[in-house]
């Protein structure tokens, strides 16, 4: 992470598996809900998967248009698999399913595994029913659409947690 006026920048990385449909969706919103509060210049936002299915390649062509329908921008993002350093630079990683997480949890170094978590716990009005972000890869349109509607409401909820803790 960069400092900026002193204080280290709050890092988050969303993951999911191949990392071409729901940590990049998420990382999209999330980077727009971030802007918007003023924060851009204190939170580095990132998505990587768990896999290196997808290396480099754009987000899911469904994915990049659900997301600009609402406005998200996603087509300079490129997949990328979690690498050992990022769980020394990143504050908050965020699995979209516990699936991931249990990958997480397996490659997390001891010292850094009070850094993992799932996206959804941070929900509100999902997190008491709903735990994780359900891939929608082989699904239609719908799915895409339920992803927006999960993060856009995880992504407020946690930008509420970082804001509270500076």
């Amino acid at each position: 992470m960069t400092k900026l006026e002193g204080n280290i920048r709050t890092g988050v990385l969303f993951v999911c598996m191949g990392n071409i449909c729901r940590s990049p969706t998420a990382e999209a919103v999330f980077r727009h809900q971030v802007k918007v509060a003023g924060f851009e210049k204190a939170i580095y936002i990132d998505s990587a998967g768990t896999h290196d299915f997808h290396y480099g390649d754009p987000p899911d062509e469904r994915a990049q248009r659900a997301a600009a329908r609402r406005g998200y921008d996603t087509k300079k993002l490129r997949a990328r698999q979690i690498e050992g350093r990022d769980f020394e630079v990143f504050h908050y990683i965020l699995a979209m399913d516990k699936g991931n997480l249990a990958i997480l949890e397996r490659e997390c170094p001891p010292q850094y595994s009070h850094k993992l978590g799932l996206l959804m716990q941070y929900s509100k009005r999902f997190s008491e029913r709903v735990k994780e972000v359900p891939d929608p890869y082989f699904g239609g349109h719908q799915g895409f659409e339920q992803v927006l509607n999960m993060v856009e409401e995880a992504g407020e909820g946690l930008l509420s947690r970082i804001c509270s803790n500076k």
